[in-house]
C-alpha cells in the first residue's frame, strides 16, 4: 500500500538516495543487486528512495525496464520506505508509466526534467496537470536543465497533486524567492546533493538528494541532522568532506568537454568501494578510465578517513 501524501511530504524532509541500475557484462539489469542495495541502504537509516532517476540511467531504460526495476525496489523495501519513481516523455507515455507505477505501489512520481529543446512554461504546467489527472499519487517535479521564472516555480507548487519540488538549479536566490512565492505545503528538495545543502537550506529547502550519500549514507543522515538542528558549523564540515568526490563527479572524463560525464560511473565506483553493487553503465554513459578508477579509489580513501574522524 502506498504512503499517503502527508507521509510523502514527511519523507521528502530527509535524505533521498538514488537507486542506481547495475548492468552485467551484457548490459542486462541485475535485479537482485538493486534489491541488495535498497535493503542495505534502508538498514543504514535511509527511508526515501529514488528509482529510475537520472542517476539510475532513466534515459537508457525502456518503459518495461523502468517498471521492472521500480517493482524490484518497491518489493525489496519495507512499507514505511518512500519510493519515488521517474516519469517522463510524451504525455501518453508518461501517463502509461504512471498507471504502471500505481499498480506496483509506488509512493510518488518524480516527474523528470523536460527533454524538449523548446519549452513553454504554461505548456509545462499543462503537462503536469494532465499527468496529475490520471493518478492519486503525489507528484514531485524535478526542475533542471532550463531556467524558469519565479512565477512559473510558484505556479508549479499550486498544481493539484504536487507535494514537492526537486530543485536542481545553481541559483539559491531564485530558490528563496520561489519558496516565498509558492504554496506553503510543498516541500522543496535540494536536487544538487550535499554541496548545495547548506546554502539551499537557508533559502527554504527541507531535504536533499544524495551525492556521496548514495554509497555512504551516514554522511547524508548526519548532515541532515546538523541542518535540522541549526548546527551550521558541523553542517559545513560535513558538506566539505563530500566536496572532493563530488567535484570528481563533475569532471568531463577523457576525450570529452561536457561536465559531469563521469558522474554515474563515479557513483557506481563508490558503491563498489563501499561493498555495494555498482555494475556497468549503458551508452551514452562511459565507464571510468583506469586512471579515473585510481583517482576514485584515492578520493574514496580520503572520504573514509574524513568520515572516521568526523562521524564515527
Amino acid at each position: 500500500m502506498s504512503l499517503p501524501a502527508e507521509q510523502v511530504r514527511s519523507r521528502l524532509r530527509g535524505v533521498a538516495v538514488g537507486l542506481l541500475t547495475p548492468f552485467d557484462d551484457e548490459l542486462e539489469i541485475e535485479h537482485e543487486k538493486i534489491a541488495e542495495n535498497a535493503q542495505n541502504l534502508y538498514d543504514k537509516g535511509i527511508r526515501t528512495f529514488l528509482t529510475t532517476a537520472n542517476i539510475s540511467e532513466y534515459h537508457s531504460l525502456s518503459q518495461d525496464e523502468r517498471v521492472g526495476v521500480t517493482e524490484t525496489s518497491v518489493d525489496a523495501l519495507p512499507s514505511d520506505a518512500c519510493t519515488l519513481a521517474g516519469v517522463g516523455g510524451s504525455t501518453p507515455e508518461a501517463k502509461d508509466l504512471i498507471r504502471a507505477y500505481d499498480r506496483i505501489g509506488v509512493d510518488a512520481m518524480m516527474i523528470m526534467p523536460p527533454d524538449h529543446t523548446y519549452i513553454h512554461e504554461q505548456g509545462l504546467l499543462d503537462y503536469y496537470r494532465s499527468l496529475a489527472s490520471v493518478t492519486e499519487s503525489p507528484l514531485v517535479p524535478y526542475v533542471r536543465g532550463f531556467d524558469p521564472s519565479i512565477e512559473y516555480l510558484a505556479s508549479l507548487t499550486r498544481v493539484e497533486g504536487v507535494v514537492g519540488i526537486k530543485y536542481a538549479l545553481k541559483d539559491p536566490v531564485k530558490l528563496g524567492a520561489s519558496v516565498a512565492a509558492g504554496a506553503d505545503d510543498v516541500v522543496w528538495v535540494d536536487g544538487l546533493a550535499e554541496p548545495f545543502a547548506v546554502s539551499f537550506w537557508a533559502e527554504g529547502v527541507e531535504g536533499f538528494s544524495a551525492g556521496v550519500s548514495n554509497f555512504r549514507p551516514e554522511i547524508g543522515l548526519e548532515l541532515f541532522d546538523a541542518l535540522s538542528e541549526g548546527d551550521w558549523e558541523r553542517a559545513s564540515q560535513l558538506r566539505n568532506i563530500c566536496l572532493p568526490y563530488q567535484n570528481f563527479r563533475d569532471e568531463t572524463g577523457q576525450e570529452n568537454s561536457i561536465q559531469g560525464a563521469v558522474s554515474v560511473s563515479a557513483v557506481k565506483k563508490g558503491l563498489e568501494l563501499a561493498g555495494l553493487n555498482g555494475g556497468n553503465v549503458r551508452e551514452p554513459i562511459r565507464p571510468l578510465a583506469p586512471e579515473e578508477e585510481r583517482k576514485a579509489e584515492e578520493l574514496y580513501s580520503r572520504l573514509e578517513d574524513d568520515i572516521e574522524s568526523l562521524i564515527e
